[in-house]
């Protein structure tokens, strides 16, 4: 006789079918999760896309500077940042108009100068926070620091989305 019970019924996780000799099997375990991920899609990708942008950047500052360019040297680390930035926003940029948004825009050319102008602006935006809070403020400790990184990158990350969302991508369906 087998005995059926749900967990996380209302999420479709989780229906496990229960043998008389104790042996569980799932059905259905990925059905809640791919309900989820159909639902919030976009914004899934959105944040796994840019999970590895930031790996990126990070791989290609780290890489940069302790290879080729001396972090030590004040021009050469900010040419590590410069150029780690450009790197992932590059490769976000492509990820987002391919899997987050779906862009159908003819236009690359027009599209990629917008989205490199919204990153630009929630960089220019990171930038005047930090510096009001940690630098104008004295908010300077280590934990006030980390706080306020924490604080800014949140918003950079929203602020992203919907310039992306609102300004970049808003005609995703269109050919133009």
């Amino acid at each position: 006789m087998l005995k059926s019970t749900k967990l996380f019924s209302s999420l479709g996780f989780y229906d496990i079918i229960y043998k008389n000799n104790g042996e569980v099997k799932m059905k259905k375990i990925f059905d809640g999760f791919i309900e989820l991920y159909k639902k919030y899609e976009e914004i899934i990708n959105y944040l796994l896309t840019g999970g590895i942008a930031t790996v990126i950047s990070l791989g290609v500052k780290y890489g940069l500077l302790f290879t080729v360019l001396d972090a030590k040297n004040p021009i050469q680390l900010q040419i590590s940042v410069i150029i780690s930035w450009l790197a992932a926003v590059v490769f976000a940029y492509i990820t987002n108009r391919k899997f987050v948004f779906k862009s159908k825009n003819n236009n690359v050319k027009e599209e990629m100068i917008k989205f490199f102008s919204a990153r630009i602006a929630t960089l220019a935006m990171e930038a005047v926070l930090m510096w009001f809070f940690v630098t104008l403020l004295k908010m300077d400790s280590d934990m006030q620091v980390v706080i306020w990184v924490i604080i800014t990158q949140g918003l950079v990350i929203v602020g992203n989305y919907i310039l992306s969302k609102l300004f970049v991508f808003k005609d995703k369906g269109n050919n133009k």
